[in-house]
C-alpha cells in the first residue's frame, strides 16, 4: 500500500489511484470515486500537488492530472530510503550513547519497572520487532498476549527464536497444538517443560522482561525490565539450563533423526507423551481417539523393542530421535 510504504494517508493513496485511472478530473468527479466530500478532495489534491504526485491541467486549472507514477513515486521512495538511512545512523549514535551511560549505571538503574498489563504487552512487542539476533521466551500461564507465539517477520530477518512452554499451557488450553505447529513452521524452536520458574522474555541478551506473578499465579499489573548486568546474565543462564532439560517439540516424522519409518502422527504422539501429557490429553490435542493414541504408543514400543513407556522415552533419547535442532535443522 502507498499509505504504508510512502507515508501517504489512505485517503491520499485512494485519490491518487483514482486520478491515475483517468486523463484528468475535477475534485467533484474524484469525490464520487473515492467516497469523500469535494472539499476534502480539494485539500488532498493540494497535498498531492505539493508532493509532485498531481498537477493542474494547462487548459483548465480546475482539473487535475496525475504525475507519472514511475517518476513521481520513485522520488518519494528515494526520499524515504534516505530518511531510513539517516534514522539508522541516528540509532547507532544513540545506541553508543546509551551503552556508554550503561557502564556507569548504578544498582537502581539495572532494573526498571513497567506499569500496567497493556504497557507490558506493548514493550514486549517493541522489543520483539527490534530484535537483531535472538529472542528467548518462557511462556507460563497466564499468557501475556493471545494469538501467535511469535512474529514471523522477526524470524524472516534471521533472528533465532527459542520458546519454552510450560506443559500446563497445552493441557489447560492457553495454547493449542496447531498454534505450536504454525510457530514451528515459521522457524521457531519450541520445547516443553513440566514447569517453569517464571515468565521471561530476553532479546539479544541485552534486555529482559520479567512479568510479575502474584501468589495465585495471576498476573500483576506490571513487569521488571532488566538491563545488562549480573542479574541479566543469571536469567540467561537459567534459560539455557531449562532449555537443555526440556523436551523438544516435533510435529512430523521428518523432524526425527535416525528414526525408522514412522508416521507424522507417531512423531506427534511421541513428542507430547515425552512432554508429560496423558493419553487422553494427547488425543484431545491431536483430535483423535484415545484408542488410536494407545495403539500408536504400543506400535512405538514395538519398534524400539521395549516393554514400558519409561523405557520408550529412554530409548528415544539414547537413539537420538529428537536431535534435529542441535544439528541446526529447523524442520518441523
Amino acid at each position: 500500500m502507498l499509505s504504508d510504504v510512502l507515508g501517504l494517508t489512505p485517503e491520499q493513496s485512494d485519490t491518487y489511484r483514482a486520478l491515475i485511472s483517468v486523463a484528468s478530473a475535477t475534485p467533484a468527479e474524484l469525490a464520487e470515486s473515492v467516497g469523500c466530500g469535494a472539499s476534502q478532495v480539494v485539500r488532498i489534491l493540494g497535498t498531492l500537488e505539493g508532493r509532485g504526485l498531481a498537477a493542474r491541467s494547462h487548459g483548465d486549472t480546475t482539473r487535475f492530472m496525475a504525475s507519472p507514477p514511475a517518476a513521481a513515486l520513485r522520488a518519494l521512495l528515494v526520499q524515504r530510503q534516505n530518511e531510513l538511512k539517516l534514522a539508522e545512523l541516528e540509532l547507532g549514535s544513540l545506541d553508543e550513547i546509551y551503552r556508554a551511560a550503561a557502564l556507569g549505571r548504578g544498582v537502581g538503574g539495572v532494573v526498571g519497572v513497567i506499569h500496567g498489563t497493556e504497557a507490558v504487552r506493548k514493550r514486549v512487542g517493541h522489543m520483539q520487532l527490534g530484535a537483531r539476533e535472538e529472542v528467548m521466551n518462557f511462556v507460563k500461564a497466564p499468557v501475556i498476549s493471545a494469538g501467535n507465539l511469535t512474529d514471523g517477520a522477526v524470524i524472516a530477518r534471521g533472528v533465532r527464536y527459542r520458546v519454552m512452554l510450560e506443559r500446563a499451557i497445552l493441557t489447560e488450553g492457553a495454547t493449542s497444538f496447531d498454534e505450536i505447529v504454525r510457530a514451528r513452521a515459521a522457524g521457531e524452536e519450541v520445547r516443553i517443560a513440566e514447569t517453569l520458574p517464571l515468565k521471561l522474555f530476553v532479546v539479544d541478551r541485552e534486555f529482559a522482561i520479567v512479568p510479575l506473578l502474584g501468589p495465585a499465579k495471576a498476573a500483576k499489573e506490571g513487569a521488571l525490565l532488566v538491563h545488562e548486568g549480573g542479574l541479566l546474565d543469571a536469567l540467561i543462564a537459567l534459560f539455557e539450563s531449562e532449555w537443555g532439560k526440556a523436551t523438544q517439540f516435533v510435529s512430523s516424522a521428518d523432524a526425527m533423526q535416525n528414526a525408522p519409518a514412522i508416521e507424522d502422527l507417531d512423531a506427534q504422539i511421541l513428542s507430547l507423551m515425552l512432554a508429560g501429557l496423558t493419553d487422553r490429553e494427547i488425543a484431545a490435542q491431536l483430535r483423535t481417539s484415545l484408542r488410536t493414541v494407545t495403539r500408536r504408543v504400543r506400535h512405538l514400543m514395538d519398534i524400539t523393542k521395549v516393554q514400558t513407556r519409561m523405557q520408550l522415552g529412554f530409548q528415544v533419547a539414547r537413539l537420538g530421535w529428537l536431535e534435529a535442532e542441535r544439528d541446526g535443522s529447523r524442520t518441523v
